[in-house]
């Protein structure tokens, strides 16, 4: 059990949030949700330590361990593989190095032999036999194979050394684990083991995720920090959503009766009670919300940003024609042989471990790459616009005010009407003057997703463009897509994402195209 008594942080006269008391127990897994800068990785810090609050604290007993997904992926580069992940339980790996110190001296003497006996039982009752196959199970589970175990994690991809890490902080039956967005590039394989293997976990998780596939599957409780104010909730995201904008609705409506309110609201939790779920929690979370009391639903300041793409024609029968494309990127063959046909209103998801031959295929169908050989050709009415995983380029030099920016980008120039479109992007009062080249990762998309808004195409590729998003403009791009009328390519790693969007599946895998006509989870069953 965590027991958080009175917290406050205050950086200066700024207040993050204060009084928060909070208990989390074993057996329960906790989402931590927020819109950008409320905190959400700040209040991870303070629960593990490594930070102090300005008033209250955090206690637990003393002989619960906690283990922390570590941030620094380049912390480990001179450690092999399994060493980095045993590292996850700090007495199991002291123990270890201590056992090896021990039986290599050349005078073992009485008292070594006595220590040996302390070490061997100790290591014994941490399953310390079969540490190293029970981190394999983990290492393979989140894709990394027996033959990258033992190499050194310099000599790994940024992706991989991120997935060592995880597998290092879900090593050694931890009480507690401390989690800040554990899907970052995780491919959806590694995210459903992930899901597999938290929902099979006795102790006590905590953490932060803008993937609510990953928040609804996982999380028994939403830990919301709003208004300052840290507060907890029974239920997973979904509930928390729609419960939060059923709470909005009734507040901004002064004239409705207690009595109907009320109403309203009990009917709510019941019928959320009574949704079953595949998760081990179900039996659990349903008593949670049999007892749930309106006054213990959320009411939020959330604000979302207005996401709509409208084609200013629309396309023909004849979209996109790609045949035989091959791409050798750095002396790596990326795409081989690939072909497809895209049909009127098809809205593709590109999936799979090869994020490389996802982006290389949308730089070609927007033009930024020419390909060895093969072709494509779009069709004549149709018109593209392409939102970049990387847009450095748009923004990094660039020293004009976002207004300006998006007005090389937009048919009327006047500030009037380029204002009233950036505050609908939640881009208000003197936001709009702010340089480009100094805005946050979030802003940049938000940006992006303008100037495509304003580009009036009737296709649309998107490469990753739910990265560095808050849960809020990820659900309004989610709500703009689902309801665009044209054509999409896009890649992500959200499952919802993927999921309420996307009527074709494509995987550019190394055998080949994989073409399924279907949703996400259909596509998924078949696997």
């Amino acid at each position: 059990m965590i027991t958080v008594d009175n917290v406050s942080l205050h950086f200066g006269a700024s207040k993050l949030f204060a009084n928060v008391n909070l208990v989390f127990t074993p057996g329960n897994c906790y989402g931590v949700i927020g819109a950008n800068g409320a905190g959400k990785s700040t209040f991870l810090k303070i629960l593990s330590g490594e930070l102090e609050p300005t008033n209250g604290q955090v206690s637990m007993p003393d002989k619960i361990r906690m283990s922390v997904l570590k941030q620094n992926h380049d912390q480990y580069d001179q450690n092999i593989v399994m060493q980095t992940v045993l590292m996850g339980n700090p007495r199991l790996y002291e123990i270890m190095e201590q056992k090896e110190a021990l039986y290599a001296k050349p005078d073992f003497s009485e008292e070594d032999g006595v220590l040996a006996s302390e070490l061997e039982e100790e290591f014994a009752e941490l399953d310390g036999w079969e540490a190293e196959s029970n981190a394999a199970k983990i290492l393979q589970g989140l894709g990394i194979p027996a033959s990258l175990q033992e190499s050194k994690m310099v000599e790994l991809e940024g992706r991989q050394k991120v997935k060592v890490l995880l597998a290092q902080a879900l090593f050694g039956k931890p009480d507690v684990i401390l989690l800040d967005e554990p899907t970052n590039n995780l491919d959806y394989k590694s995210i459903e083991w992930l899901e597999d293997f938290l929902l099979e976990f006795d102790g006590t998780v905590i953490m932060v995720s803008h993937d609510r596939h990953f928040l609804n599957s996982v999380c028994t409780h939403i830990v919301d920090i709003d208004y300052a104010k840290i507060n907890l909730y029974v239920g997973n995201y979904d509930f928390w959503y729609e419960s939060s904008r059923l709470m909005q609705q009734i507040l901004r409506d002064q004239n409705r009766k207690a009595e109907e309110k009320a109403k309203e609201l009990q009917d709510f939790i019941a019928r959320f009670s009574a949704n079953k779920s595949k998760a081990k929690q179900a039996t659990s979370r349903k008593k949670l919300l049999d007892n749930l009391t309106v006054n213990e639903l959320p009411a939020s300041s959330r604000r979302y940003p207005w996401v709509s793409f409208k084609p200013d024609r629309e396309a023909g029968k004849d979209i996109l024609f790609v045949e035989d494309l091959t791409k050798t990127v750095d002396g790596v063959l990326v795409l081989d042989h690939v072909s497809f046909v895209a049909a009127k209103g098809d809205k593709i998801a590109l999936v799979g471990n090869h994020e490389q031959a996802n982006t290389t295929l949308m730089k070609i169908l927007s033009g930024e790459l020419e390909p060895d050989s093969g072709s494509f050709k779009w069709g004549v009415s149709t018109s593209q616009t392409y939102f970049p995983r990387d847009n450095t380029a748009f923004f990094a030099g660039h020293e004009e005010s976002i207004i300006d920016w998006l007005a090389e980008y937009s048919e009327d120039p006047h500030e009037s009407y380029l204002r009233q479109f950036l505050g609908r992007m939640l881009f208000s009062g003197e936001d709009v003057y702010k340089p480009v080249n100094v805005l946050s990762g979030g802003e940049r998309v938000r940006c992006m997703l303008s100037r495509m808004m304003l580009s009036g195409a009737n296709v649309l590729l998107l490469d990753q463009p739910t990265n560095h998003l808050d849960l809020e403009s990820i659900t309004a791009l989610n709500n703009a897509l689902t309801d665009f009328s044209g054509n999409l390519i896009f890649s992500s790693h959200d499952h919802q994402f993927i999921e309420t969007i996307a009527t074709r599946i494509i995987e550019l895998a190394p055998t080949g195209v994989v073409d399924y006509t279907g949703t996400f989870d259909e596509y998924l069953s078949r696997q």
